[in-house]
């Protein structure tokens, strides 16, 4: 594509951002590569130059674009327990035992707990279904849902997206005579807890290599060998393909890395959800004002955020109940519901952000190496604090928790991980350390129950595990651009060719492109926080851009400050087909002056 051209290093001779990066070509090194790849198969060289510089070899090329489930799905056999599991489910479906679910209150937990709960309603198995309360029962089974379950005629507990640590409840469902299933992805300790079946491929003995699955993933490998079990004895499970837009919807949520068999899942699963054939789904697509088929972005910026709405700050059972609903006016209430919700949140989650900020902006104003930040007050909704980690991490460039403070002395909080420090790791440690009561999760996010009174240790037991990776980390973060574009390049064939590579998401980063000396005609605050301006180029040809939640920041401020003036601008590229149109707009991620 003759629009894009070779690009110096560093790039643009951008050494610090408005976000305090330096600015790098990715994949300066595989041109060869990219070559190969555009001339043996055919492609636009902005396409080949974004494969290569993701390590995708040219004979890998057609798999890597057309992503399929027969090729990639391996057998469920393979992760440990999965026998035992698929064994116990199928005599629950023989037998018709009523199956409790114990499912967590986020995206990942009320996707897989529908799916398990949709499946067992198709065959005809009675089943129970339990979202715990953030605030008032915490994450993960608890011994009085656990006897309210038992005392409700269940047999068999699946818990989904939580339990691998879960010892004291687990013990109680087995003195109570109920079977426990465990269906997680969450690290997992060296002494798991009793069950019949613990089926998570990050614990410890698992060599199945797939410990990137979301729990949602985890549930769906386990239907499979649900169904080829419940073949033999002559039971015909329903269509699982149907429930891959739930598989998707939660591995780009839950923020695991998009290879792989994530990739076919979202890919496969987004056709499905195109389709409008989950009832709930739709309704909250229709309540998001989304008007365009649904994109992997779209899920984790639109659809994810309005099912948490409910765990956060509103009733926990919202989200699975809405993905479970074959009602349209049942499911459009609940869809509203979640609206309303989230637009709450937002207000919450706003006024929370400004205070934590502030307050770690004065703390590394005399302090500015401390690899980790952790932030609590007593005015913080427990719902809203693993957004605060989020912000504060995208604001400070580091991994960073947020604390409720609780009246009874304890705190609730969730972090918030950069690339290269293992954040779930390093909670696991501190509670073998004795700094935190309870606490688990994976590299990029993870939550943890305190004391208050050991704020400051639980910050300096972080600082000491994870200082070395932070610095490495910060060191090597730089904004890696796929290309350098001019406002007049940017057209939706273009977009065509880049979307063919996703879809994207953690572990697959979308694709980078940097505009050159053009000036800011225009930059305003609009929506929630937002920045939105107009770029135009040496040609006079302009093109729309946007940069979410920036308007206080260092690069919305930059955007207001110079218009009339050149930047240079970063950004990944979206199409617009608002009321019928076709336009491209850049979604800002940095920019740089360009005296």
């Amino acid at each position: 594509m003759t629009d894009l051209i070779d690009l110096p290093r560093p790039l643009l001779d951008v050494h610090r951002s408005a976000l305090g990066r330096p600015w790098r070509e990715r994949g300066a090194e595989t041109l060869q590569a990219a070559a190969a790849i555009a001339q043996s198969h055919g492609l636009p060289e902005v396409l080949a130059r974004i494969l290569a510089g993701r390590g995708v070899a040219p004979p890998d090329v057609p798999g890597f674009l057309e992503p399929r489930l027969r090729d990639l799905m391996p057998d469920p056999a393979v992760l440990v327990d999965m026998e035992a599991a698929a064994d116990r489910l199928a005599r629950a479906v023989l037998r018709r035992e009523q199956v409790a679910i114990f499912g967590d209150y986020d995206v990942d937990g009320a996707a897989s707990a529908a799916l398990l709960a949709g499946v067992l309603r198709d065959l005809g198995v009675p089943f129970r279904l339990h979202i715990p309360d953030r605030i008032t029962e915490g994450y993960g089974p608890n011994v009085e849902a656990v006897r309210r379950l038992a005392g409700e005629g269940a047999s068999l507990l699946v818990t989904v997206d939580c339990g691998t640590a879960g010892h004291a409840p687990l013990e109680e469902a087995a003195r109570l005579g109920l079977d426990v299933i465990v269906l997680d992805h969450h690290g997992a300790p060296e002494t798991l807890p009793p069950a019949c079946a613990v089926v998570n491929p990050n614990r410890l003995d698992d060599l199945s290599g797939l410990g990137h699955l979301c729990a949602a993933g985890v549930v769906f490998l386990t239907l499979v060998a649900l169904k080829r079990r419940l073949r033999r004895d002559g039971v015909e499970a329903p269509d699982l393909l149907a429930g891959l837009d739930l598989v998707a919807l939660a591995t780009v949520a839950d923020v695991v890395p998009l290879t792989g068999l994530n990739r076919a899942f979202v890919r496969q699963g987004l056709a499905v959800m195109r389709g409008r054939g989950r009832t709930g789904l739709a309704a909250l697509l229709d309540a998001a004002g989304l008007s365009e088929a649904p994109q992997a972005w779209h899920l984790g910026f639109l659809v994810g955020p309005r099912i948490n709405a409910g765990g956060r700050i509103g009733d926990a059972t919202l989200g699975s109940r809405l993905l479970l609903s074959r009602d349209p006016v049942e499911a459009a209430g609940i869809a509203a519901q979640l609206d309303a919700l989230n637009r709450e949140r937002q207000a919450i989650e706003a006024a929370a952000v400004a205070e934590a900020e502030a307050l770690t902006a004065l703390r590394l104003e005399r302090d500015p190496d401390q690899p980790v930040i952790v932030a609590g007050s007593p005015d913080w909704h427990p719902g809203v604090v693993g957004l605060i980690a989020a912000r504060l991490k995208e604001r400070f460039g580091r991994p960073a928790f947020a604390f409720a403070l609780r009246p009874d002395g304890t705190a609730t909080g969730s972090g918030r991980s950069i690339a290269g420090a293992d954040l779930g790791r390093a909670v696991r440690r501190a509670v073998e350390a004795g700094l935190a009561a309870k606490g688990g999760g994976h590299a990029m996010a993870a939550g943890v129950t305190i004391a208050a009174v050991d704020l400051d240790r639980f910050r300096d037991g972080l600082a000491e595990d994870l200082g070395a990776s932070v610095g490495d980390a910060r060191l090597a973060q730089a904004l890696l651009v796929d290309g350098l574009l001019s406002a007049g390049g940017v057209r939706p064939d273009l977009v065509a060719a880049v979307e063919r590579a996703g879809p994207f998401g953690q572990g697959a980063p979308e694709p980078v492109f940097a505009l050159a000396r053009h000036r800011v005609a225009d930059a305003r605050v609009v929506g929630n926080g937002h920045v939105k301006a107009q770029l135009r180029g040496r040609d006079g040809v302009a093109v729309g851009a946007i940069a979410f939640r920036a308007a206080e920041g260092p690069l919305g401020q930059m955007l207001l400050r110079r218009i009339g003036r050149d930047v240079h601008a970063a950004g990944t590229l979206t199409r617009d087909r608002w009321r019928g149109g076709d336009r491209v707009e850049l979604r800002l991620c940095d920019a740089a002056e360009a005296e």
